[in-house]
């Protein structure tokens, strides 16, 4: 099968209705590395970047609570920065490019995905404002 490891999708196949920064950009612990009280952050296995983790909600107005928090992990060789936050808005919009996502089965037996990004930014369009049409028509 041509399929193996992450696979490349956009942003807008995993967070059409966009997502918020929620949580502090932290690194990912090597948990096999890491001994006798000595932390060692995670590297990507197919790059070897640096791996951080940044919680993020859903902007999906369908998902049920449990669903609108999820993990997204930054491949970068410094901790990233969240995109400043915005007026308004309880919490902060982001973007990410660079992404892909790799399927798995979780604890409780369900099908899950891990999402991995090359970058985060501020969004180019709010997911709440939409171009008007025939605004720039003469």
């Amino acid at each position: 099968m041509a399929l193996q490891g992450p696979v490349p999708v956009t942003y807008a196949m995993v967070f059409p209705h966009g997502c918020y920064v929620v949580g502090e950009v932290e690194p990912v612990k090597d948990f096999d590395a890491s001994a006798g009280g000595r932390y060692v952050q995670a590297r990507d296995k197919q790059t070897g970047e640096l791996v951080w983790q940044v919680a993020v909600m859903d902007g999906d107005p369908t998902l049920k609570p449990a669903q609108k928090t999820v993990a997204v992990k930054i491949l970068a060789p410094v901790q990233p920065v969240p995109p400043a936050p915005m007026p308004g808005l309880p919490f902060t919009p982001v973007e990410f490019d660079g992404v892909s996502v790799t399927p798995y089965v979780n604890a409780a037996g369900r099908l899950a995905y891990s999402i991995k990004v090359r970058e985060m930014h501020a969004p180019r369009t709010t997911p709440h404002t939409k171009p008007q049409a025939g605004k720039d028509a003469a």
